[in-house]
């Protein structure tokens, strides 16, 4: 179960990176830059961290995003078809109401509050993300 969990918020985790990383590139909006960022968090903020460290930090919440949805639909819930769907937009959800304390925490330049084009990438970045949680749950068993 763990397995499938770590594989599922692989992928999912993916998707969302390189989605936001391409939005960034193309747009210069910097909702990769906000996604990678751990600049306020004590004691690891004050390090300039290389990329595949932030991609790690990044996977690191996908991996237990992914365990989590497996484990309470194996455990918690009826594993059906809408409960799945329900959870992923869930779990997802919460992932994406991150934007607020993520911007008003961050150091670095990130997406302005107000920035509402970033805040829809941000939010598209996030369906992508519960789609590719929900359609990879059986790919992976």
């Amino acid at each position: 179960m763990i397995r499938w969990g770590l594989w599922i918020g692989t992928l999912s985790g993916i998707v969302l990176g390189l989605y936001m990383w391409f939005v960034e590139m193309a747009t210069g909006k910097k909702i990769y830059t906000l996604l990678m960022n751990v600049d306020f968090i004590p004691v690891i903020g004050g390090i300039d961290w290389p990329v595949y460290m932030e991609w790690l930090f990044h996977m690191i919440i996908s991996w237990i995003i992914g365990v989590l949805y497996v484990y309470v639909l194996k455990n918690w819930i009826s594993d059906t078809r809408r409960n799945q769907w329900r959870l992923a937009i869930f779990l997802t959800a919460g992932a994406s109401t991150t934007y607020v304390p993520l911007t008003l925490l961050a150091i670095k330049e990130t997406p302005a509050l107000t920035d509402g084009v970033a805040i829809i990438y941000w939010l598209v970045g996030h369906v992508l993300y519960a789609i590719t949680l929900k359609k990879s749950y059986y790919r992976f068993w």
